[in-house]
């Protein structure tokens, strides 16, 4: 069984190696700073950024493309994102309030957080934004107070099977609930323009956009019999980045996604809608942490970095995995990471296959731009990492 686990460990670490240098040999810039930057930092390649936009438009030539903010609202990514015309999906004042500054116009901007808060309703309708998403009557009765004659489209709930951060839960109703609200909303004077979906964040199961695109023809049919034409179709986010194994790539999603809609929309929807995030600048980022100690606990070895789940890996407690590196020879041990806080949930992954690290070694931590610094907060008097952009 131990030798069987070294196998998998150098498996591992020599994937882990392998994207590492990939990574950097591509960005000259990112390569200059990884042993020289203060840790614990997030260095964003914006090109890599820019670039991956264009990738997915390309293969979406059909679709308009919303950045999902939330997954990593630093300004420079957002203005590196503008400047090759994008949209941008925002679910707070702050989020709004950064977008425009860059001199983004309303129109290039929509909301699908389907539980608002009525002042940022009221901000956003104010300078121009007027697209919302609703999946409650009471949501409705909101937007219509604070945004009469606003466009809504209502959050559909599908399955999120094979994504490693599933959203089906919290969000979405069923096709006949849907067609009640979409109703709800016209005779409260808003206009129902469509509909939105979320097959879940990082997935790779192509069975999720199947079902959700044919949950959405269904929809879209049972709206036209009840006398309400819609006309925008947001197929949400989910498109996945590489951690631990390759995932699909956009070219796969796109070349399915096309597929379908030709199947279940043979007259195609006036405006077809994607929100990526993570799949934007997920793989666009690496983080540089420190070494502050190691320790053998019993038959565990754990390895203490610089920051943690509270500073800016929160997502280690939902079960993503981080690629992980050390930049040392020798015989590859198994390693607990644990956060610098003094919580004991502090533990950033488990079975990652190292050589020996020493008090002031880098760790990088690959696939780390989206859904790290934005969750980062000081607790326990510990910063966020820093976040250089290049």
């Amino acid at each position: 069984m131990k030798e069987s686990s070294l196998n998998a460990g150098e498996l591992q670490f020599n994937y882990a190696k392998r994207y590492f240098e990939e990574f950097i040999s591509v960005r000259p810039k990112l390569a200059e700073l990884i042993d020289k930057v203060d840790t614990p930092a997030l260095l964003m390649d914006l090109e890599g950024v820019k670039t991956r936009f264009v990738d997915v438009r390309y293969h979406l030539p059909e679709v308009n493309v919303f950045y999902a903010v939330k997954a990593n609202d630093h300004i420079d990514i957002l203005r590196a994102l503008a400047e090759v015309g994008a949209g941008f999906e925002v679910a707070s004042s702050e989020e709004l309030g950064k977008v425009l500054s860059l001199g983004v116009q309303p129109e290039r901007v929509i909301s699908s957080n389907p539980v608002k808060p009525l002042d940022f309703i009221d901000y956003a309708y104010g300078v121009g934004v007027n697209r919302f998403a609703v999946d409650s009557f009471p949501e409705v009765d909101k937007i219509a107070r604070a945004a009469p004659r606003a466009r809504v489209y209502v959050r559909l709930t599908v399955p999120n099977e094979g994504s490693e951060w599933p959203l089906s839960r919290k969000f979405g109703v069923d096709v006949n609930t849907a067609v009640e609200i979409l109703e709800y909303a016209k005779n409260r004077g808003l206009v129902p323009i469509g509909l939105t979906f979320h097959v879940g964040s990082q997935c790779n199961n192509l069975r999720n956009w199947f079902i959700a695109i044919k949950r959405s023809a269904q929809l879209w049919e049972a709206a036209r019999l009840k006398g309400i034409r819609l006309l925008v179709l947001n197929m949400g986010g989910g498109i996945p980045v590489r951690y631990l194994q390759e995932s699909l790539s956009v070219e796969d999603i796109a070349y399915y996604v096309r597929g379908l809609l030709r199947k279940y929309f043979p007259t195609s929807p006036y405006e077809l809608q994607i929100e990526p995030g993570r799949g934007i600048v997920g793989d666009q980022g690496i983080m540089v942490v420190g070494v502050v100690g190691t320790a053998t606990r019993g038959e565990e070895n754990w390895l203490y970095i610089d920051t943690g789940v509270f500073n800016g890996l929160a997502e280690a407690l939902g079960g993503i995995r981080y690629p992980t590196y050390l930049k040392r020879e020798g015989e590859l041990k198994e390693w607990v990471i644990g956060g610098i806080s003094c919580d004991s949930m502090d533990v950033v992954a488990k079975r990652v296959f190292l050589p020996e690290p020493a008090v002031g070694d880098r760790l990088f931590i690959l696939s780390a731009g989206a859904y790290t610094t934005v969750y980062g907060a000081n607790f326990n008097g510990f910063p966020p990492p820093k976040v250089i952009c290049l």
